[in-house]
């Protein structure tokens, strides 16, 4: 059976990471969070104090110089069976998917040295193909070859009711409205960078789940997926 590259853009919260997982695990893929390993890194330059409140300082130039020292991988976690991001060998699954790392990953992410490091190991996980991955820019730059790209997307406001959701069943003190304005903030830093702004590529089926449940979404894209392989057979 020949493999391919799927590549899934789009904005953020809009489901890209659960639909990405399991289109892997149905299509025996590895699955590939980048977002995650921008969420490692900016968890880095939050903890070396990189990266300030809002107004506080930010030494981006210190953190461009540590990141030789930074090591972001995924391993498989012997509890859930799933593979989980670790930073210098530590596991930090939980601890980047917090309101504090959003409020920063959108400034490290825009860093060209930050983006350059990741895209390369990216890019040298998709090499034997067979492989998923969902990000910002994998359809434009990571795998512009890529034999199927997605973008997804859904207005701010649902997105931020799911995001508050998560965030609050996590036990996070957070208000809808932080979260609403953190998901608009991202939007405009993800879409106005210099380096790999967040668009879809030119051949990327775009996907409105706004008003799209879960199952659905997982099937259309999985048959999608089916007959894109049938076809390199």
């Amino acid at each position: 059976m020949p493999k391919i590259i799927i590549a899934i853009d789009g904005y953020s919260s809009t489901g890209k990471s659960t639909v990405a997982k399991r289109l892997a695990e149905a299509l025996g893929y590895l699955y590939v969070d980048t977002g995650a390993m921008y969420r490692a890194v900016t968890l880095y330059a939050i903890e070396n104090g990189f990266v300030g409140d809002g107004d506080g300082i930010e030494d981006f130039q210190r953190l461009k110089l540590q990141l030789p020292k930074v090591a972001v991988a995924f391993r498989k976690d012997p509890k859930s069976n799933q593979f989980q991001i670790h930073l210098n060998d530590k596991n930090v699954e939980f601890k980047i998917r917090t309101l504090e790392v959003s409020r920063q990953v959108s400034k490290i992410a825009a860093i060209p040295e930050v983006r350059e490091k990741l895209v390369e190991q990216q890019q040298k996980m998709g090499v034997e193909k067979g492989i998923v991955m969902d990000g910002r820019d994998i359809g434009t730059v990571v795998f512009p070859d890529a034999e199927l790209k997605l973008f997804m997307t859904a207005s701010a406001e649902k997105r931020a009711q799911r995001r508050y959701k998560e965030l609050l069943e996590r036990g996070d003190e957070v208000s809808y409205d932080e979260v609403l304005k953190n998901v608009q903030e991202r939007d405009y830093l993800d879409s106005t960078r210099e380096t790999s702004p967040l668009r879809k590529a030119d051949d990327a089926i775009v996907f409105d789940n706004s008003d799209m449940g879960l199952e659905e979404q997982f099937e259309r894209i999985l048959d999608f997926s089916h007959r894109i392989i049938e076809k390199r057979k």
